[in-house]
């Protein structure tokens, strides 16, 4: 039998052929012609500029500008500074020679000294020739006052000084090495605090002023003129405010030896001498101006009660709290002369204390904008 037969008989032959399940796609896959279309060629967006994250330092820069009563006080502390340095130099120089009956003449660069007496000019207001008016012993007011903002500052500077480099220098040795070193500058320190400040002042200065006011007296701007116990002055106060500093740079180096960045450069292999000098002090900076700043609020009044008292500053010499004492007994018929440094005092002793809360608002981690 033919093979083309036999499968025609075959069983596999009845069945019924299906038809082909796939579809003829040779039509539906062609797509419809479309007319063409010109795009435009693709352009990449620039990508916005990236800005560069702010320091720390920045951000409370930042936050201290916005604090307009804090930059109020920066001006005013700016002529506090300026005023005693320059503007006795520039007040000697204005206005012309004065024919005094009892000195003859008198030049302007004399009558505007802060030393200088005209006894037939007492108690006299504002004019032109003195422009605050004159003392008891016709001392030049304005004269007066700009030098007992100049010994302020002085006293200032000196106290902040020994302020920041005993409390930076004991607080971080206590903080850092901890062990019998940090019990042994607290204790240290817990004394020096329960010793009070001011009778501390009191008793330097009334036991050892006379010797300062011959020993000091050939030291150039602070030992001439009845300044001579300024520099005790600044010592005995620099004695007594350095363990608040302390306990401030204390706490706050426990506090940053424990950071990641502190293990980093101990496990790097750098040494404490590195780690304290280039990782704790810088982030003590803050903390440390923030304290000198209130802290110069307590200098500028403890000079001034001290003088008050008759224990700072002798005569001829003079200072806010000299000028305050000098006048409180004729507060009654002259009272401009007690109420002028009093006036230049308060405004000192608030414009670093409005500073000092701005910088402690701005430098405070937790400070929203």
């Amino acid at each position: 039998m033919d093979i083309k037969d036999q499968g025609s008989n075959s069983p596999l032959s009845r069945i019924p052929r299906q038809k082909n399940l796939v579809p003829d796609t040779s039509q539906s896959m062609v797509p419809p012609a479309s007319p063409l279309v010109f795009e435009e060629p693709f352009r990449e967006e620039p990508l916005p500029e990236s800005h560069h994250s702010s320091t720390p330092l920045q951000d409370s820069l930042r936050r201290l500008q916005r604090d307009k009563r804090a930059m109020t006080s920066l001006i005013v502390i700016a002529l506090f500074i300026i005023i005693p340095l320059i503007g006795p130099f520039i007040y000697q120089h204005i206005g012309g020679t004065y024919q005094s009956p009892l000195n003859g003449p008198v030049p302007a660069s004399v009558y505007h000294n802060f030393s200088h007496q005209e006894l037939n000019r007492l108690h006299e207001g504002p004019s032109a020739q003195y422009w605050l008016g004159t003392d008891s012993i016709g001392r030049d007011l304005l004269a007066r006052l700009m030098q007992g903002m100049f010994v302020s500052l002085i006293v200032a500077f000196l106290v902040e000084i020994a302020d920041v480099v005993l409390g930076v220098l004991v607080g971080v040795l206590a903080g850092f090495y901890g062990g019998w070193i940090d019990q042994l500058l607290a204790r240290f320190t817990d004394v020096m605090f329960a010793f009070p400040g001011l009778l501390f002042v009191i008793l330097m200065a009334g036991i050892f002023g006379p010797r300062a006011d011959t020993l000091f007296a050939h030291i150039p701007i602070i030992g001439e003129n009845g300044n001579g116990r300024l520099l005790l002055v600044a010592i005995a106060l620099s004695v007594t405010v350095w363990p608040l500093m302390a306990r401030y740079v204390r706490g706050q180096t426990l506090q940053l030896k424990e950071q990641q960045f502190v293990e980093a450069a101990r496990t790097s292999g750098s040494s404490n001498l590195t780690i304290i000098l280039r990782h704790i002090l810088p982030n003590l900076s803050s903390i440390v101006i923030l304290a000198a700043t209130l802290n110069i609020v307590n200098t500028i009044v403890g000079e001034a009660g001290i003088s008050a008292l008759g224990l700072g500053v002798q005569p001829p010499g003079s200072s806010i709290g000299l000028m305050i004492s000098d006048a409180k007994d004729i507060i009654d018929t002259h009272p401009w002369e007690a109420l002028l440094p009093s006036i230049v005092l308060a405004i000192i002793v608030l414009a670093f204390s409005f500073l000092g809360d701005g910088l402690r608002d701005a430098f405070d981690p937790r400070a929203k904008d």
